[in-house]
């Protein structure tokens, strides 16, 4: 259970919250599975914050800062979490359904196995966050910065990508299916943008792009690759089977 004196400052509000905080700063807040629905947090200090399995659901956590707090199965439904900072926070299996995620922080977050169902995560810092095994089922990331992040075995399906930036984007297994892909940008940022509307070809034509010892092998197959359809005699198929004997 929760550290009662902490939950207890807490909801005196966010300026006692955040005075406690500065004065002792050595504490790491134990606000295990506390119940704050519907808690107003816009601007508090839940830096390293303990909040596994913590009720968060339809509370206020715009612009709040979770740097590093362990939000492990904690429930954030509906919850407004508009710029806040989740940078290295631990976010696996927590419920995040059509919470509000807008220009939120999430930079090398773990987000496995989360439900991220409708969730709005439009113009979110999404670098280096790990979604594998995540529900992103209907949900917005449109402009959102996903690069270096991870998408295993990750649910696209309904998902608005429109304008993420991908560059460096590790996606494997996806579940696709009338996932919005459109101007998907595969350059990092400052360099002449590039954009492709497929995610799961992206990387393939970033190589193709930037390598040139792919595009030599490329070249290389297509040049001598011919397909010949029909149906030969034996004596016919002898004059083709010449050139696959002499390694041409």
């Amino acid at each position: 259970m929760a550290n009662e004196e902490h939950v207890a400052i807490l909801k005196k509000g966010v300026a006692a919250w955040n005075a406690w905080r500065h004065e002792n700063a050595h504490i790491r807040p134990d606000l295990f599975e506390a119940e704050l629905s519907e808690a107003n947090l816009s601007e508090a200090n839940l830096i390293r914050a303990d909040l596994i399995r913590a009720d968060l659901s339809r509370a206020n956590l715009s612009g709040a800062d979770l740097s590093g707090a362990i939000l492990v199965e904690a429930d954030l439904i509906h919850t407004d979490l508009r710029k806040a900072e989740l940078n290295d926070a631990d976010l696996r299996k927590a419920k995040l359904g059509k919470a509000d995620l807008r220009k939120a922080n999430l930079y090398r977050a773990n987000l496995i196995g989360t439900d991220l169902h409708k969730a709005d995560l439009s113009g979110g810092r999404l670098s280096g966050a790990n979604f594998s095994g995540a529900n992103l089922t209907k949900a917005k990331l449109i402009g959102a910065n996903l690069q270096t992040a991870t998408l295993l075995r990750t649910n696209v399906t309904g998902a608005d990508l429109t304008g993420c930036r991908i560059y460096g984007l590790s996606a494997w297994g996806l579940k696709l299916g009338s996932t919005k892909q459109h101007n998907l940008v595969i350059t990092p940022a400052r360099a002449p943008k590039i954009t492709v509307d497929n995610i799961e070809v992206a990387q393939f034509i970033y190589l193709l792009l930037h390598n040139q010892k792919v595009r030599g092998v490329i070249d290389t197959i297509t040049s001598r690759v011919v397909l010949i359809l029909g149906r030969f005699i034996n004596e016919r198929k002898a004059v083709l089977d010449a050139p696959r004997e002499a390694g041409c």
